[in-house]
């Protein structure tokens, strides 16, 4: 019983220290995986943004980077970011963002908030077969995409402009 109850609080205490190394007699038994930092991307307000959310949300791998808030971070470039390609949600909102390139590979995309920045052609967003939401408002040179090419969204807002 005594092993039991020994083992029990064992296992509690290394789930309650998921960040820190768990020794026994000076020989380390658990060691957490680093979080990730080895990416490059292009603009320094994307890097910083990104940094924030793998420390939030423990991301050791890239993949492990559900979802992404960096709206009103004065992002011009995202270049770099198609490593991300296990994003579910990303929120661009409010930055000066005029290429889409990047977000291609984003297959597991669900919703995209890229209101209020420079978008002028939306075509590499027809690439993300996933996508449900998207948000394109507030981009006042947008070339209004085709119904037939957006048909899979549940919701889509669009410029004032498009609404014609």
């Amino acid at each position: 019983m005594t092993r039991w109850l020994t083992a029990i609080f064992l296992l509690m205490a290394i789930a309650g220290c998921s960040d820190l190394d768990f020794k026994i007699n000076e020989t380390t038994v658990y060691s957490p995986r680093p979080l990730l930092t080895d990416f490059e991307v292009a603009d320094a307000a994307l890097r910083a943004c990104l940094e924030q959310a793998i420390i939030d949300q423990k991301a050791t791998v890239a993949s492990e980077l559900l979802s992404l808030n960096c709206s009103h971070a004065q992002i011009t470039n995202l270049d770099g970011l198609e490593l991300f390609n296990g994003l579910i949600q990303l929120r661009l909102s409010s930055n000066q963002i005029r290429n889409l390139a990047p977000l291609v590979p984003m297959s597991s995309l669900e919703s995209l908030y890229l209101e209020n920045n420079l978008i002028i052609d939306p075509v590499p967003l027809y690439e993300l077969l996933s996508l449900a939401i998207l948000d394109l408002s507030g981009n006042p040179s947008l070339q209004c995409p085709s119904a037939q090419a957006l048909l899979k969204l549940e919701e889509i807002t669009l410029p004032e402009h498009c609404q014609r």
